[in-house]
């Protein structure tokens, strides 16, 4: 049946295996306009560290991904994210877990107070709008982390304001297999 003669009798026959067909090229020109899809894909350890020694975290800020490799490599987890904002709120290089706090208080840095005056001092840790979520993995670097968050909508896209955000459920996951010590790259 030509695109011409598709009428709305025409339609009415059409079984939902043909709809589908009829509708998929549109939906494959439309997906890569989705502004949170993640391209997952499993990623070699050797390609970014020398060794997994106390684990291995990688972030790759593009495909908006956390890999982690434990140890001796026996588990490997790949988890979707949310990523910073913009360049300037994002660190790449590698850093290391300093410190695992459960239900850690958020403050606002200098920076985001300045962006943001109205946002409160503290939240403390368990609150429900707590944007640390419910666990978070202290980086070297001053203010950054990997941590929950409450705010399910942010995983998948640029919206922090410079950590690395996973679901509740990862995160909690992640901090009973990371360790004060496990290597972390963000690239």
């Amino acid at each position: 049946m030509t695109a011409d003669r598709l009428n709305r009798r025409a339609l009415m026959g059409l079984t939902a295996a043909s709809m589908g067909a009829l509708a998929l090229p549109a939906l494959a020109q439309e997906a890569p306009a989705r502004n949170n899809a993640s391209s997952f894909r499993m990623l070699d350890w050797r390609s970014y560290f020398d060794s997994t020694r106390n684990g291995a975290i990688l972030v790759d800020l593009t495909s908006r991904a956390l890999h982690y490799w434990s140890e001796d490599q026996s588990i490997y987890r790949l988890y979707p994210t949310s990523v910073p904002l913009s360049d300037e709120l994002t660190r790449k290089g590698k850093t290391e877990v300093v410190q695992k706090v459960v239900n850690p208080s958020w403050r606002p840095t200098p920076s985001m107070k300045e962006r943001n005056p109205e946002w409160p001092d503290v939240v403390e840790g368990g609150a429900p709008d707590n944007p640390l979520g419910t666990r978070a993995l202290y980086l070297s670097w001053t203010y950054y982390r990997i941590h929950g968050t409450h705010d399910t909508r942010k995983i998948g896209r640029k919206s922090s304001n410079g950590c690395i955000g996973l679901y509740n459920e990862h995160v909690e996951e992640l901090f009973e297999l990371a360790k004060v010590g496990t290597q972390v790259l963000l690239i």
